[in-house]
């Protein structure tokens, strides 16, 4: 987007001001990257003080709470402020792109979502300020969590800044999913689309589908901290164990959140590399598929040491060894692509390289931890901060650095440095191997993780001081590729178009793209290569026939799903749980189901006001319209004199585990109906201007009457389980 000039303004002003308020994927894209960046740059200095402070036995560099401090931030930043939102980042710049589109479906959400991110970021940075960093662990377990073992603020900076960081997360993978279904250009089919677009919808699958989970986790938390709740309070029955459920049934594919998008740029940068088309297409992506569900269905292996009992731990045992097979395939497939290729070993290249050999040794140790008996005597070890530090940054970053060293010539015109690209390979590929080793070795001795010294035990001091070279050997390296950015950015050699002689769609612009992205005709579109003549024909590309805001609030139900899915089973769980006072008995079934009966109405009213709309009778569309708000209201009204009775009779949030949950569970659906009410209402009024007289602006009303359907079909849940339940037992 070009810079927009300010009446009496001097143009640099009018350049910040065109960047802070854009909304151009593509900027918005490099503000992810550059953000993220940063604090990369915070979270590695927290990574080297804390090497620092165990290079030798019984150091004393920093004290216990700051090192709490600096492993629970680095650990914070490094997965929800670098990797996860660079990531986002490419996806932001290049998924229209490589799908011929102008923009995202929601520009204006997209700038916002990435405005939540930098204030979750500088939150976070803001508790250091106010002398309570979080310091309870990036997975802040209960009971640790709770009062009074934390009595500070940092729990709670911890799970606000984080609650910020899901929203905005969540809202990204919503416009990537919609932009991806809805923006493709003809011809551009499902099975033509480019693996890094596939994976990129796939990781937004994960986000819609595993953040809820997390920000339910949160909302009870918070709720015990403040609000007088027990869900992990074990004192009044509430089990510490609900929180570890529900926070890695986020966790564990929030590791392929961070993983599948790497593999994505593997599957682009390798075929282009090694001048051959990826091996087996259908099948990588198919694997991606595969790994994203199975990636459900192995939350409690970080759970093992617990006691779930033995069948439990047998099946996600089992299942988290599956897992192996189809990240195995993705492996044998970049392989296979080398095969035989002409291989060009340019940076990108050996990144991709090294990411396959890196990522493969800790896949490798990953499938032990599938192994209860060894899981058990590894877990909570250095053995385990090896494991997912070669996943992680053997894998997603290597991942990143290809896909930064591939893609920056298409972002900035330039090419970046090759001879400080290789300076910054080989210090990356030998200081990492360096750092994270030995805790492989240190870690099957019996160090624990999380600790801020040990003692002088025999080996212990040696291989601690070995990784602490290798991080700032790795540390070397990072300050070689931020001096080549910078340097190649304002003078590297001109890259033009295609310097790589790419196939893909983002290739047949301009280096960078203009504002509109593409300011010539695409070629046609009759294969996987679209820059690389191949046979075929120009297919239709179907997409779902709803409009885009329709489709983006039902992907947005995707993720309420499993939030109210949450509560529900915490609720299921808890109803009978209290020790003492109050049950489900004290609900009052008949006068809830009166005020239901208005509610369910509702779902008819809202669904006569769209055909009044269809037929282009606006009078009646208004008048469905006000009276769904009417039942609405009667049903709000209801609800809201329910709790005050209750309320009046003792029964109140903070009461036992049935009100926690019960009051929790029925008053987020309360909340969901009164945000329904006021989209309602702002729809009546711009009925009322005669908005949408002449079938003008239709889909942003199915939008919000989709919503409200979403919102009574939740109301069939909850009274069934809150409320009729009690009927029968």
């Amino acid at each position: 987007m070009s810079a927009i000039a300010l009446e009496g303004s001097p143009p640099r002003y009018a350049a910040w001001y065109d960047w802070v308020t854009t909304v151009d994927h593509k900027k918005i894209g490099v503000l992810y990257l550059t953000t993220s960046t940063a604090f990369f740059v915070i979270a590695g200095l927290m990574a080297l003080l804390m090497r620092t402070q165990l290079a030798q036995p019984r150091a004393n560099v920093v004290s216990p709470s700051t090192f709490n401090a600096l492993f629970t931030m680095h650990g914070v930043a490094m997965i929800f402020l670098v990797v996860m939102p660079m990531l986002l980042g490419f996806a932001n710049y290049l998924v229209p792109l490589m799908i011929g589109a102008h923009d995202m479906a929601f520009p204006k959400l997209n700038a916002l979502s990435y405005w939540l991110f930098l204030f979750s970021g500088l939150f976070f940075l803001f508790s250091f300020v106010a002398g309570a960093p979080p310091d309870v662990g990036w997975f802040a377990y209960p009971p640790l969590t709770e009062q009074p073992y934390s009595l500070s603020a940092s729990p709670d900076y911890w799970n606000l800044g984080l609650a910020v960081n899901s929203v905005g997360s969540i809202l990204t993978a919503l416009n990537i999913l919609v932009t991806v279904v809805k923006l493709r250009a003809p011809g551009l089919t499902a099975a033509r689309l480019p693996v890094f677009v596939w994976m990129s919808a796939v990781t937004a699958s994960l986000l819609l589908l595993a953040m809820p989970s997390l920000t339910a986790a949160q909302v009870m938390l918070l709720f015990d901290r403040h609000l007088g709740t027990h869900f992990f309070d074990a004192s009044a029955g509430g089990d510490p164990l609900l929180w570890q459920h529900l926070f890695w049934f986020f966790g564990h594919p929030e590791v392929y959140i961070m993983a599948l998008p790497a593999f994505g740029i593997m599957s682009e940068v390798v075929p282009v590399f090694s001048r051959k088309p990826i091996f087996g297409y259908p099948v990588v992506v198919g694997s991606g598929v595969a790994i994203a569900f199975l990636s459900y269905l192995v939350w409690a292996h970080h759970m093992f040491a617990v006691g779930m009992g033995r069948f439990a731990d047998t099946a996600f045992g089992a299942s988290s060894a599956i897992i192996a097979v189809p990240t195995g395939i993705k492996v044998f497939s970049w392989l296979a692509t080398m095969w035989g290729g002409k291989l060009r070993f340019t940076t990108p290249m050996l990144f991709a390289i090294g990411f396959l050999v890196m990522f493969t040794i800790g896949g490798i140790s990953g499938v032990h931890f599938a192994l209860v008996p060894i899981d058990w005597q590894t877990t909570d070890t250095y053995y385990v901060v090896a494991h997912f530090h070669y996943v992680l940054f053997g894998g997603s970053w290597l991942g990143i650095l290809a896909g930064t060293y591939y893609w920056f010539p298409k972002i900035s015109g330039r090419m970046l440095g090759e001879r400080l690209g290789r300076w910054h390979f080989w210090l990356t590929l030998i200081g990492m191997n360096l750092t994270f080793m030995p805790m492989h070795i240190v870690g099957l001795m019996g160090m624990p993780r999380r600790v801020y010294t040990y003692p002088d035990l025999p080996g212990w001091g040696a291989l601690n001081l070995t990784s602490t070279v290798g991080a700032f050997m790795l540390a070397v390296g990072e300050a070689v590729f931020l001096w080549n950015i910078w340097v190649s950015w304002r003078q590297g050699a001109p890259a033009g178009d295609n310097p790589w002689q790419a196939w893909t769609l983002e290739w047949a612009t301009s280096s960078p793209p203009p504002p509109e992205n593409f300011d010539r005709p695409l070629p046609p579109i009759t294969s996987a290569r679209p820059l690389h003549s191949e046979p075929g024909s120009v297919l239709p590309t179907s997409s779902p026939k709803v409009a885009v805001p329709q489709l983006g609030v039902l992907t947005f139900i995707c993720s309420e799903v499993v939030f109210f899915g949450a509560l529900v089973t915490t609720f299921v769980v808890y109803r009978h749980a209290s020790p003492s006072g109050p049950g489900p008995g004290v609900v009052d079934v008949g006068r809830t189901a009166l005020f239901s009966v208005a509610l369910f109405a509702s779902s008819a009213t809202i669904w006569m006001a769209d055909r009044r709309l269809a037929a282009g009778d606006d009078r009646g569309f208004l008048r469905w319209l006000v009276a769904t708000v009417a039942l609405g209201l009667v049903f709000l009204y209801g609800q809201l004199s329910e709790y005050a009775r209750m309320y009046a009779d003792g029964v109140q949030l903070g009461t036992n585990l049935f009100t926690s949950s019960f009051f929790t569970l029925t008053g987020f659906h309360g909340l969901h109906v009164a945000i329904g009410l006021v989209a309602l209402i702002a729809l009546a009024g711009l009925a009322w201007r005669g908005v949408y007289a002449n079938g003008r602006h239709h889909a942003g009303a199915l939008a919000v009457s989709t919503y409200w359907h979403f919102v009574d079909a939740v109301w069939v849940v909850v009274f069934s389980v809150a409320y009729l339940w009690t009927l029968v037992g």
